[in-house]
């Protein structure tokens, strides 16, 4: 799985006019599942985001995480993000899991991140989104889970 990862000072996501997700500070994730991720790949990745240390504590210093400033998370399905571009110009998406597969673990993901103590809103798996936000800093990270160590 990958994830980009912004911390935004708020963050919607816009389906057919509608806002269907929005939240204050925290985190918009961004999310590709690829061929071959599981349920270990979406726990690690959960765990590892619900603790990553990346809002300002009292001394300017990335010292915090989500849940330390109560804060939530957009989790947008994002399947470019398993893009191949390397030849040619037009990308390549064998990478990507399966829509329905990537559904399941798109969902699991968003569980593992709530049992982590992380308020979770969604964008519509599948549908064509807007997503409006003001990251702050910029503060922008991806993260892979198979670069993850595991436990």
């Amino acid at each position: 799985m990958k994830a980009v990862v912004q911390r935004v000072k708020e963050a919607s996501v816009t389906v057919e006019g509608k806002i269907t997700a929005d939240i204050k500070n925290g985190l918009l994730i961004l999310l590709g599942v690829e061929a071959g991720d599981d349920e270990t790949d979406a726990k690690a990745l959960a765990l590892k985001l619900s603790g990553l240390r990346i809002f300002s504590d009292d001394n300017d210093k990335m010292n915090l995480s989500v849940g330390d400033i109560g804060g939530a998370a957009i989790v947008v399905s994002n399947f470019t993000l398993c893009a191949d571009c390397r030849k040619g110009r037009r990308p390549n998406f064998e990478n990507a899991e399966l829509p329905e597969r990537a559904n399941a673990l798109y969902e699991f993901f968003c569980a593992c991140l709530a049992q982590n103590k992380v308020p979770v809103k969604k964008g519509v798996f599948g549908a064509h989104m807007t997503v409006d936000i003001k990251n702050d800093g910029p503060v922008t990270f991806i993260v892979n889970s198979k670069e993850l160590s595991r436990c």
